[in-house]
């Protein structure tokens, strides 16, 4: 059993939670039984080290078993030494390290997609998995970040996320530009969620949504920038029927991508 903080093997897990060590090694944290089970049933061979106390590894026997079956070894560590390697204050009782395993922005768009969502400049590691998170349960093919997003492998982006990360391609570091011109070479139109926008009732009356679509959302203060707006095809805004100032960013693409799954499927 690990049961020293202080231990090289521990702190290496530790840095994790820092880009440059994960820039530096190609590796990230996974935090928790939830997102240690995906992990599991849908990337086993992307786990390089897993780590639990004997209490979680006998409550979770469905995780046991899975990791005999990927021949992967459990750790046993002390509480204290979970609690230093993850970056939760509750890691309940695992802490993995995984390898990154992003997908080529070129092999969404060979992949024929329907619909797909694009991060730009979205900062908030929370926004950005909630809407991996979202994209998954709509249905939808892929989502990309662009490099002026939050790092994909954020712990808090994986969190938040809740093993979604693992079920659909997600590419990170592309440009805006690049992804709406390939997007228009696939056959899909390029929507904008933005207050300036035209109203998502009407857009949907109109029956726009029922085409393949690459659905852009910007920053959480600022939205997107003029000269990116102008790359799109339409800006959609969601209409404010109550008195809140604002939609939060994820509500508001949960809202859009489960528009365009119903319209796909009605």
């Amino acid at each position: 059993m690990l049961d020293n903080p202080r231990s090289p093997r521990v702190r290496a897990v530790a840095k994790l939670a820092k880009r440059g060590a994960r820039s530096e090694t190609g590796l990230f944290l996974l935090e928790g039984p939830q997102a240690v089970s995906e992990a599991l049933a849908y990337g086993s061979e992307l786990l390089v080290e897993l780590y639990a106390t004997p209490t979680a590894l006998e409550r979770y026997g469905d995780i046991a078993r899975g990791a005999a079956d990927a021949g992967l070894e459990v750790e046993f560590v002390t509480e204290q030494v979970l609690d230093t390697m993850a970056d939760t204050v509750t890691p309940q009782g695992f802490v993995a390290v995984c390898r990154q395993f992003p997908t080529a922005v070129k092999d969404i768009f060979a992949a024929s997609p329907r619909l797909i969502a694009v991060l730009e400049e979205v900062r908030d590691p929370s926004n950005a998995g909630t809407i991996i998170r979202a994209a998954d349960a709509a249905g939808a093919d892929a989502v990309i970040l662009t490099g002026r997003s939050v790092d994909l492998y954020n712990p808090k982006v994986v969190r938040s996320t809740t093993g979604s990360l693992f079920h659909l391609p997600v590419a990170r570091e592309a440009t805006l530009g690049d992804i709406v011109d390939r997007a228009r070479e696939a056959g899909l139109q390029v929507l904008a969620a933005d207050i300036k926008g035209d109203d998502l009732l009407d857009v949907r009356t109109a029956g726009v949504l029922a085409a393949p679509t690459a659905w852009v959302f910007g920053n959480e203060a600022r939205g997107l920038e003029d000269e990116h707006l102008a790359l799109v095809d339409r800006a959609v805004s969601l209409p404010i029927y109550g008195q809140a100032e604002s939609l939060n960013l994820a509500t508001a693409a949960s809202v859009c991508l489960y528009e365009s799954a119903f319209a796909h499927r009605s």
